[in-house]
């Protein structure tokens, strides 16, 4: 992969590529935990090298809606004031250095169920912070859809091209031969107390990102993460009017252009494999005939293991013997808005020697 030589690092565009066989990272795993590490190693000036052998696609399974709020209780989601601004402002500059578009303002209606649940709406309204989110002019009707009560229309919202994004970085890493897509073999991993070596590669620090795959790492298999399938199905429906907004009822439907939507997703932690089933293509298209007043017709499904936690909260910290070894793990449905902010956390702990969140850090587990 790279030239083994006595020559220093040499920076080509944004990154340091290194010409010989040490760099400052080792990042295993390429989802957005893995991908906003890198940018955020790119943009310190630190050189990294990444592996991955995309066997994890919860990322790009995903429907990557960004959503701060909560929607079945009407609560900020933890520490959601701090974390979206940042990853909106994350986004869109990778927009502009990738030349890709990848955020769409997208406003989401809340199909309520109840009146006390479009009493809650306005309680909630008033609180600091979610003010800026739930809109207190209610929509009465959708076109397409069934419902006794009106819609609260959430905005600050939208979706995150996660396909789009994932490729347009693997492209750039390829380019600058920073991205090894092969499996990552544990048996070759070394260490000293100084630093990592794999292979032909020596390294300061190595970051495991793996999504699901933290579960087969002997390093930290220890730790309490849970696998949460998700599947979601694509449908054609032409008489269901939702272009500028996506809609929330048991399942979130998102439009996708042309009168395709994509809806989910499920949540099964009880689960034998990766791929779709027919169970929750029937637990999806059951609940979207209720609420859908128009015929739809199902032409695709899809389905990813989420990394998620007992607690909710993510995976950040060092492994407690190996002081070369970190994990970066475990976002569930919120990675979108907090993998950035994680990947700040991680270097300020790395580079920095700042304390990790204690809601995040692995140190809860010990």
């Amino acid at each position: 992969m790279f030239h083994q030589n006595n020559t220093n690092a040499l920076e080509k565009g944004r990154f340091f590529i290194a010409k010989i066989m040490n760099v400052d990272y080792i990042i295993v795993g390429f989802g957005l935990s893995g991908l906003c590490l890198a940018e955020k190693l790119g943009r310190e000036h630190k050189t990294f090298v990444v592996y991955d052998n995309q066997s994890q696609d919860a990322s790009l399974v995903a429907g990557g809606i960004f959503n701060p709020v909560i929607l079945k209780r009407f609560t900020l989601a933890w520490n959601a004031q701090e974390q979206a601004p940042l990853a909106k402002d994350f986004y869109t500059e990778l927009e502009q250095y990738l030349g890709v578009k990848l955020v769409k303002a997208l406003p989401i209606l809340r199909r309520f169920n109840s009146v006390e649940e479009q009493n809650n709406w306005f309680d909630a309204a008033d609180k600091t912070f979610l003010e800026d989110y739930l809109n207190t002019s209610l929509i009465k009707e959708v076109e397409g859809v069934n419902s006794s009560y009106s819609f609260g229309k959430v905005v600050g919202t939208g979706i995150l091209d996660t396909n789009r994004l994932v490729a347009a970085y693997k492209e750039k890493l390829l380019n600058e031969n920073l991205l090894v897509e092969k499996s990552f073999d544990y048996d070759e991993l070394s260490m000293d107390s100084s630093k990592v070596n794999y292979k032909e590669i020596t390294a300061k620090q190595i970051v495991f990102c793996e999504g699901f795959g933290l579960k087969q790492n002997p390093y930290f298999d220890h730790l309490q993460l849970v696998g949460n399938k998700g599947e979601y199905i694509t449908i054609k429906c032409d008489g269901l009017e939702l272009k500028d907004c996506m809609l929330k009822f048991s399942f979130f439907v998102i439009p996708l252009g042309d009168q395709f939507f994509k809806v989910g997703a499920t949540y099964n932690r009880d689960f034998q494999d990766r791929y779709a089933t027919s169970e929750a293509k029937e637990e999806i298209v059951s609940k979207l005939e209720k609420v859908l007043s128009v015929p739809f017709e199902v032409v695709k499904q899809e389905a990813g293991v989420r990394p998620t936690t007992k607690d909710r909260r993510p995976l950040l910290g060092q492994h407690p013997t190996y002081k070369n070894i970190y994990v970066n793990n475990g976002f569930g449905s919120r990675g979108i808005i907090m993998a950035p902010s994680a990947a700040n956390w991680m270097f300020n702990f790395i580079e920095k020697g700042i304390e990790l969140p204690k809601e995040v850090d692995i140190k809860r587990f010990y």
